[in-house]
């Protein structure tokens, strides 16, 4: 059972304005653009994890938002996001959780981030692995990544026979987006996979769709 949250007038409108809108994620950055503006850091991871107490899950989005921002130099934002967060049962949080994991990656520096990416992908929660397989797609679009692809393959693949379907399917359309610039990395990858593992060829049918053979 989520507790009601307590909140200023301002805090109200702007998620009353978030409320009313059932799609899309550019009204969850306004409203984490105003309230990371009104109020310190330490209010805002306050009223961020208030916030995940909400029914509503554009609330709960919001909070995620405002958790990623913070969690780029807050441990406590971060443990946030991989404890609580990823618990969520909602989709569209999931989504913001996987938007977060990528600020916080861009933030500090996708090098500087492999401890952290490593983690992410090698935990037991199936959101977690996914938040840092979908937040950074396309992976070889960003910064480190595009000059060392052969890294994000190897970390994208290691949840390529992950017991959780909606990891495969992130697994396998990451390795796709790759494949487009890096059509031979892609096959020397595949190549080496066990295709009689029913779980790795799912997400083999997905990773070779764009294949040149």
């Amino acid at each position: 059972m989520r507790r009601t949250v307590i909140m200023d007038r301002v805090e109200i409108n702007i998620l009353n304005n978030i409320l009313g809108i059932e799609h899309g994620f550019r009204h969850i950055d306004d409203g984490a653009d105003k309230i990371m503006s009104k109020y310190s850091k330490e209010q805002c991871f306050g009223l961020s994890l208030q916030l995940f107490e909400h029914e509503a899950y554009q609330a709960r989005m919001l909070a995620t938002v405002i958790g990623g921002r913070l969690a780029v130099d807050n441990d406590d934002a971060l443990r946030f996001l991989k404890e609580r967060v990823s618990t969520d049962d909602n989709w569209r949080v999931q989504e913001m959780l996987a938007k977060a994991f990528d600020e916080v990656c861009r933030s500090r520096g996708y090098e500087a981030s492999l401890p952290l990416i490593e983690e992410w992908v090698n935990d037991d929660n199936p959101n977690v692995i996914r938040a840092a397989t979908e937040g950074l797609r396309i992976w070889t679009s960003r910064p480190f990544f595009k000059e060392n692809p052969s890294v994000a393959i190897a970390l994208i693949a290691k949840n390529k026979a992950h017991e959780s379907e909606y990891v495969r399917k992130s697994v396998g359309n990451a390795l796709k987006d790759i494949s487009k610039k890096h059509n031979d990395l892609i096959q020397n990858e595949v190549a080496k996979w066990d295709l009689n593992n029913t779980l790795t060829m799912f997400t083999y049918k997905y990773a070779t769709k764009l294949l040149k053979k």
